[in-house]
């Protein structure tokens, strides 16, 4: 009973979340004040050993903290929309790495809803395959919005990975144009619920309460981002959890094909790589078929759009500093200059997968992917927050909770966008956070360890 009003609780605030944004009623606000909400009742709930239908009620109320976010459009942004686009556009037989939304080429997929401006009679002037310029105005200019239509971006080509692109293309199979991101919504919404059982499942074979992975599948960030704004991140953060458990049950191979597929999905896995490599005990099978997987697939896109395959990631990159280290790295920018921030930037993200190396076989996989990928996003303070989704899932299995102040701050930082400091302030109080939560633990850990080798010596 305990757990069902905890689940109406968080249903609530869910949903109080999604009118929040919606509305803009101070609404990272209303997601911080949530997000404590199903903290503490994660707490209450788990203070009572777990009924028998423990597992299917989490699940079953993480499905209905999803129905709020499938009632209106996405709301935190408008990526949806280009998913449905790259989706159409592979069913149509052409490539979205080879033409961009506006391109008069493709004027026959237009619909009133992604193009409410411009119907398929109508000539944009844009033709030919896209070219993504170097100079950072240029390609600022270039990725600039049209009023015509609701696909961001829409004068380049897309950013999205293969096994992303294999994703959007099944769901616009199953989706009419007439339902716009719907269908992606409801998709996103049932990965969410997939990953709530399977998080809950494991959990429960670790002999660890299963209800704590009402943190992923009650969680309003999840909510806004899933049912609501249908982020392919979700998805991500399914192919991560699903290799770290099987990499845990020794599948090294099955383990690989996923974390490869999951970086074909958004690139930023490809940092988990260190994770799954056991260079102690030279097994590079997980690694080795990983980049493999990735590789794989994008043959067949290199195939049909050559070298146009990278689609706008360079001009991406450009785009949101991480070329020049202008607008990235908020902590460090607090400290250094621009020109040294890329610098300390990648000596720090070398001891990162030095140290996981090293770790390697010494803690489970899932808490050696939990810092590593939150440590790279405090590196980097990327500007969207809901990148932050699989580090939400890694610290619910790892058991590393201290790991979702991270997300959290993310929404507040993507609120001060445009001020530096705030930013950087804002990245920085989530990582003294981190760092104090892991060095307490570590302290309560350590006599533990103590004792129990005098208790073994003795023996």
């Amino acid at each position: 009973m305990k757990l069902v009003m905890g689940g109406a609780v968080a249903v609530g605030v869910s949903a109080g979340v999604i009118a929040a944004e919606a509305a803009g009623w101070w609404p990272n606000l209303a997601l911080l004040a949530a997000c404590g909400v199903v903290g503490g009742v994660g707490w209450a709930v788990t203070r009572r050993p777990a009924g028998r239908h423990a597992v299917l009620t989490v699940v079953a109320i993480a499905a209905v903290c999803q129905v709020p976010g499938l009632l209106s459009a996405p709301i935190t942004s408008t990526d949806a929309y280009r998913y449905v686009w790259d989706g159409r556009v592979q069913l149509s037989g052409s490539s979205p790495y080879s033409h961009v939304p506006l391109a008069d080429e493709l004027a026959q997929l237009r619909d009133p809803v992604l193009f409410p401006g411009l119907s398929p009679t109508d000539r944009s002037g844009v033709t030919g395959p896209p070219r993504v310029p170097h100079d950072p105005a240029a390609v600022a200019a270039l990725s600039a919005d049209d009023p015509r239509t609701k696909i961001n971006r829409p004068r380049v080509p897309t950013i999205y990975p293969p096994v992303a692109q294999a994703y959007f293309a099944a769901v616009a199979l199953l989706t009419p144009w007439s339902a716009g991101t719907l269908g992606l919504q409801v998709a996103a919404a049932a990965l969410a619920v997939a990953l709530t059982a399977l998080l809950a499942l494991e959990l429960k074979r670790r002999n660890r309460d299963p209800r704590w992975a009402l943190l992923w599948g009650w969680s309003p960030i999840v909510a806004l981002e899933a049912g609501s704004a249908a982020h392919v991140d979700v998805l991500a953060a399914l192919i991560i959890i699903a290799a770290a458990v099987l990499a845990t049950r020794r599948r090294p191979i099955l383990a690989g094909i996923l974390l490869g597929a999951a970086a074909a999905t958004k690139l930023l896995p490809l940092l988990l790589l260190p994770a799954f490599t056991a260079l102690k005990q030279r097994d590079l099978r997980t690694p080795v078929v990983a980049i493999g997987t990735f590789i794989a697939s994008y043959l067949p896109h290199l195939l049909a759009a050559g070298t146009l395959v990278i689609g706008f990631l360079p001009g991406y990159l450009t785009q949101e500093g991480f070329d020049d280290g202008s607008s990235r790295s908020a902590i460090l920018a607090l400290l250094l200059p621009p020109e040294a921030r890329q610098l300390a930037a990648g000596l720090l993200a070398v001891t990162l997968a030095v140290l996981a190396l090293h770790r390697h076989g010494r803690e489970p996989i899932a808490v050696t992917c939990c810092w590593l990928y939150g440590a790279a996003l405090l590196i980097t303070t990327p500007t969207y927050p809901w990148y932050g989704l699989p580090l939400i899932a890694l610290a619910v299995l790892a058991g590393r909770f201290e790991w979702l102040v991270v997300p959290v701050a993310a929404y507040l930082a993507y609120a001060s966008f445009g001020h530096d400091q705030r930013q950087g302030l804002i990245y920085a109080a989530a990582l003294v956070i981190v760092v104090i939560t892991i060095t307490l633990r570590h302290q309560r850990a350590t006599p533990a360890r103590f004792d129990e080798l005098i208790e073994a010596r003795q023996h």
